[in-house]
């Protein structure tokens, strides 16, 4: 992390810097056991879904697509 932040290129020194302000956050996410996976999931299908009948669906189609499709 040293050498990226005094030797690395400008692009390398900014996602170095990005790192260590969050450092405790990408330790965790890197070493724990806890996922969000699954919820990223979701999110994704339901965004497909919604991308899907944009335009042609109001809430109440779209919740009716969501709850029939399974995950």
């Amino acid at each position: 992390m040293t050498r990226a932040l005094d030797q690395g290129p400008s692009p390398i020194q900014g996602f170095a810097s990005f790192l260590q302000n969050d450092w405790a956050a990408v330790v965790n996410g890197l070493t724990l056991r806890w996922s969000s996976g699954a919820v990223e999931g979701q999110v994704t299908r339901i965004k497909l879904i919604k991308r899907r009948s944009y335009g042609r669906a109001s809430f109440s189609r779209l919740r009716t697509l969501v709850l029939a499709q399974p995950p």
